[in-house]
């Protein structure tokens, strides 16, 4: 467990907090006016290694060298210039911090963090941390690493559970979720939709998968992980015979075939380590899936339970309404695709850079 502190006068600026994973969907931008909940469970915090928020450049300000030193292998619309390594807690676990209400930056129904770190320490002033809360934005406070420090308190480090404890005690995440929206002439209301974190999991691993493919047709499993993946891939890579075949596996789950080009994995949620086998194969190639969304995959409920009244008893689920489902084809989330490929060397083929620039097609198209 650590406390963060302010840099210039130690005030203590949060409450004791756990070390877990950022989650994949921690820079999702998702609809438009739509309520978003607390990124983080509360207790914890995750370090976001690339910067986030203004200054800005863009790409035709940054020599190619310095980008790829900053682990960027694609052009992209622009690169932030804040400090890396923003410390990432739910918004309330801070403390001993005032609100700097002329930083509200160019928010509709809340903070955006445009406007630069619009939070400071109570006691010295120093500006120490980012509240984000507008709609359409997982509501986060990111505290400054150039401006916090963080303690070890008792000197001792939590032990991460192991793949086991995982698989027995972890909550899978449901792939359809009801979507909250703010504003309108009827005020607030909701509608059922694929749930945003999914979609976020699969742009990162749209990105993975693609690598993996090295431009040859794949082939995932049926079912929801066909529903998820294989329309994109068979809209962005070559038509023709798969070549390579992807599967589900993991902790508990049988060996992979001797043919499997592919794993789909889970990542540790605690260290953010994605799961290999015993003895790898080094032609197999691991794409990492949040674990709440792998075990959904591996192990999926057949019904999502339905809110109801009355005296039905806890736990059973009504067989009307029939459970609910979304109004369209699943889309992974553009802007955690584009995050992930961008940041991976094989971005550097003319192929994926191609792809890469035609993602207002691809969006526009439903893709997206």
């Amino acid at each position: 467990m650590f406390v963060f502190v302010c840099a210039s006068c130690d005030t203590e600026l949060t409450v004791p907090l756990s070390q877990v994973a950022l989650p994949p969907h921690a820079r999702q931008n998702y609809g438009n006016g739509v309520q978003l909940p607390v990124l983080m469970e509360p207790g914890t915090f995750a370090v976001d290694p690339d910067p986030w928020g203004g200054p800005w450049r863009t790409w035709d300000e940054i020599d190619p060298g310095e980008a790829e030193a900053r682990g960027i292998y694609a052009p992209v619309y622009a690169l932030s210039d804040s400090a890396p390594g923003a410390i990432v807690i739910a918004p309330g676990d801070i403390r001993g911090a005032r609100l700097m209400p002329e930083k509200r930056g160019g928010a509709c129904c809340g903070l955006d963090g445009a406007d630069g770190p619009n939070l400071a320490c109570v006691t010295c002033g120093l500006p120490v941390a980012t509240r984000v809360d507008d709609c359409s934005l997982w509501q986060v406070v990111r505290l400054s690493s150039d401006a916090v420090y963080r303690i070890l308190l008792d000197g001792v480090e939590a032990v991460p559970l192991s793949w086991k404890e995982l698989t027995e005690t972890g909550e899978s995440t449901p792939p359809i979720e009801p979507i909250a929206t703010w504003g309108g002439r009827l005020g607030s209301s909701h509608y059922w939709s694929w749930s945003p974190q999914w979609e976020a999991a699969a742009g990162q691993a749209l990105a993975h998968l693609l690598v993996a493919s090295e431009g040859q047709p794949v082939k995932v499993p049926g079912g929801l992980t066909a529903d998820v993946f294989q329309r994109a891939l068979d809209a962005l890579l070559p038509a023709g015979p798969p070549t390579r075949r992807a599967v589900l596996a993991g902790p508990g789950r049988p060996a992979p075939d001797a043919g499997v080009d592919i794993l789909l994995v889970p990542v540790h949620p605690q260290t953010g380590q994605t799961w290999a086998q015993a003895s790898p194969v080094a032609s197999v190639y691991l794409v990492p899936l949040p674990l709440g969304v792998w075990l959904w995959l591996t192990s999926p409920q057949p019904n999502l339970p339905v809110p109801a009244s009355g005296g039905i008893p806890q736990d059973v689920l009504r067989d009307d309404p029939l459970p609910p489902r979304p109004n369209s084809l699943f889309r992974a989330d553009r802007g955690s695709f584009q995050h992930t490929l961008v940041r991976l060397p094989a971005a550097r083929s003319p192929w994926l850079r191609e792809i890469l620039a035609n993602l207002t097609q691809y969006t526009s198209t439903g893709l997206f």
